[in-house]
């Protein structure tokens, strides 16, 4: 168990026990898919982030277990859906549930995930949390199509990279770290900016790992965002920083949505310095996700909320 679920040992494990719970479907199949993908082995970030914003702003009551949970059956949605679009093979190190199923019942069970959460968010029956997560599925939703659209665009430049990030990755982790100061009745202003600065380092992250990752690190094909086209930090970079034949292989690659020349690529990645570039960027993200926990109190909760910022970024090493 990693520090930062430590903190809240007892809180993730009741989290856990409510997704378990509220996976049941009298359909089979919903719940074969559902527990298939909640069970792989992830992390549980985003609900450690609602968790830990929540004790951090002095909340005592029991309803940030709920919103954790909602949370969790929102994102786990997202990789059903996204797993679908981008064709992937691989989720966290082990066959996605499209690969096993089929893309249509993934598609289908992630919707169920989705109309769950919202069943969950009417029993709580509050208004400024049901606006957040309603405002984030959209913008989590736009955030989806934006990528699938850019898809084998080598025009792509950092300003709409960043932009699909956040709708993407970020705005989940800020609407986590919104919600635990809302339960609080604390300012939510700087725990949104925590969360939003939390998930940028971390996608930011994750598209490095693309370049020096292995499968059984990144749980995925390295490769995979080249191979689907994306443009992503590294790959930015570099296409501004080189010249002829080495930018001109990332753009073929990019607009033929091919992994085939991964070797050359990524040896021309190296050579300009883009994934120092990237690393330095998510750096600077995870630093200003530190700052703005600066008005909380000293807790170990707080504390903690500094580490999983590190973390972000340590996870390289």
């Amino acid at each position: 168990m990693l520090s930062f679920h430590k903190a809240v040992e007892q809180d993730f494990s009741a989290v856990n026990d409510l997704i378990i719970d509220n996976l049941h479907s009298k359909v089979g199949l919903v719940e074969n898919i559902g527990h298939y993908i909640v069970d792989s082995g992830g992390k549980r970030l985003r609900p450690v982030v609602v968790l830990l914003s929540a004790l951090a702003n002095g909340y005592k009551g029991t309803e940030h277990l709920s919103v954790a949970a909602v949370i969790e059956f929102i994102h786990t949605a997202t990789l059903l859906h996204d797993d679908v679009v981008d064709v992937s093979a691989l989720r966290r190190g082990r066959e996605t549930a499209n690969q096993q199923w089929g893309n249509a019942p993934s598609v289908l069970v992630g919707d169920f995930l989705y109309s769950r959460a919202f069943q969950m968010l009417v029993e709580l029956g509050d208004m400024d949390i049901m606006g957040v997560i309603a405002d984030a599925t959209n913008v989590i939703s736009e955030g989806e199509v934006q990528q699938m659209a850019n898809a084998g665009n080598s025009d792509i430049d950092e300003k709409i990279y960043f932009e699909v990030i956040y709708r993407k990755t970020a705005k989940l982790f800020e609407s986590a770290a919104q919600i635990g100061a809302i339960l609080a009745s604390a300012d939510s202003q700087p725990m949104a900016d925590y969360g939003r600065h939390l998930g940028m380092a971390f996608q930011i992250i994750d598209d490095v790992l693309d370049y020096q990752g292995d499968v059984s690190s990144i749980g995925k094909n390295v490769g995979d965002d080249l191979a689907e086209g994306k443009m992503t930090l590294p790959l930015v970079h570099a296409r501004d920083h080189l010249t002829g034949p080495e930018r001109e292989i990332i753009c073929q690659a990019i607009e033929n949505k091919s992994a085939e020349n991964f070797a050359a690529i990524l040896s021309a990645v190296k050579s300009c310095g883009s994934l120092e570039y990237s690393i330095e960027q998510a750096k600077l993200q995870a630093e200003q996700a530190k700052k703005a926990l600066a008005e909380l109190p000293d807790s170990q909760f707080k504390t903690v909320m500094a580490d999983l910022a590190d973390f972000s970024v340590s996870r390289l090493s």
